[in-house]
């Protein structure tokens, strides 16, 4: 039997084939610009392309890992962390995972208690159940000192206080923003304040870990590069933060301070911070401030920044140290008890926001 060719098609139909043709082409243009990264992955993952390998080499699997998920974290940035702890092979997958169960806003933060190689849709499951190990939750305050956020720890883990003390001093916990040195004073300023969860596993060394860890993050997040344009280090940075910490109660406030104290840095003039001096006398108590008392923390007798951060300053404080409001201030005084301030461009303006401070009764 013969075939005879097929006629060639009218004109009109090889132009709409040819306009068909052109509409997929553009149509799979906006598919490969708006939808490239997740069609990427789900090839990838069919031919065990890219994301096979995230998973550690030496991982067995069922085995039982605990898993810190930080709050506000996405569905990459769990996938990396799941990855990272052997949960799942790649974080890819495991992001296909929550797609296919549209579950992104979904999964919530907290500590697990999983198994290395699960099943990327049951450890989803697990996400949006929420945490069932078993933690408990810590919270370290924005301003506290070293001495006091131990004493928290201590309280609420039911963890000796000495464990904390000698895991810090031991060298058992780690901080690229340590320098050196063998007292407590020397980790001043580097436990970020935060709320924690941790399982009664958790040994003290793993939780002051994690809060220095915390820190470094939170400190890597920030453009220093003013300051240290300026001369000044990031570490000089996370003093000047913990000053700001110290001396102000309203988020508003902190860039404005912040101002007050790069300004008079850059002018030579002594800091005057009542909070290094009671800082120094080891106590917070008003009554005890003594502006003579001799120490390198007392900063109405020595020139620049105390040695160590005083307290350990939370991000907005952080940020206002890298970032001061512009101003031309030097001087503010407490205006009202609700944590306001009067700020002065000059000792004659700075005097009078002073007796009207005492006139209202907000200082003695």
């Amino acid at each position: 039997m013969t075939f005879e060719p097929a006629p060639d098609p009218k004109p009109a139909v090889r132009t709409a084939k040819v306009l068909g043709i052109i509409a997929i082409v553009i149509l799979s243009g906006f598919v490969l610009v708006g939808g490239a990264s997740y069609l990427g992955r789900q090839v990838g993952l069919a031919v065990g392309g890219d994301g096979s390998d995230d998973v550690p080499v030496d991982v067995e699997p069922g085995l039982e890992v605990t898993v810190d998920i930080p709050s506000g974290s996405s569905a990459q940035e769990i996938g990396a962390i799941l990855a990272a702890n052997g949960v799942v092979k790649s974080a890819l997958e495991f992001e296909v995972a929550v797609r296919n169960s549209d579950a992104a806003a979904d999964l919530k933060a907290g500590t697990y208690l999983m198994t290395t190689l699960m099943d990327p849709a049951e450890a989803v499951a697990m996400l949006v159940i929420g945490p069932v190990a078993d933690v408990y939750r810590v919270t370290v305050i924005e301003g506290l000192r070293i001495e006091e956020i131990l004493s928290s720890l201590a309280e609420t883990s039911g963890i000796p206080y000495r464990d904390f003390e000698t895991a810090l001093l031991s060298g058992e916990v780690a901080s690229s923003l340590h320098q050196g040195g063998d007292d407590l004073r020397s980790w001043e300023g580097l436990l970020f304040p935060d709320t924690y969860e941790f399982t009664r596993e958790a040994t003290a060394g793993d939780i002051l870990q994690r809060l220095a860890s915390t820190m470094e993050q939170r400190v890597d997040s920030i453009d220093w590069t003013a300051l240290e344009s300026l001369g000044f280090t990031v570490y000089e940075g996370l003093i000047i933060a913990s000053l700001v910490e110290s001396e102000v109660l309203l988020d508003e406030e902190r860039p404005i301070v912040s101002s007050v104290l790069h300004n008079r840095l850059s002018l030579g003039m002594k800091l005057d911070i009542d909070a290094t001096v009671l800082y120094a006398l080891e106590t917070r108590d008003i009554a005890d401030f003594n502006r003579e008392f001799d120490s390198p923390y007392n900063t109405y007798l020595v020139n620049g920044l105390p040695p160590t951060p005083i307290s350990a300053p939370g991000r907005a404080s952080l940020e206002a140290a890298a970032a001061p409001a512009e101003t031309d201030y030097l001087f503010y005084v407490l205006s009202d008890l609700d944590g306001h301030h009067a700020f002065a461009v000059t000792i004659e303006e700075h005097n009078a926001n002073v007796a009207q401070a005492r006139e209202d009764g907000v200082l003695p």
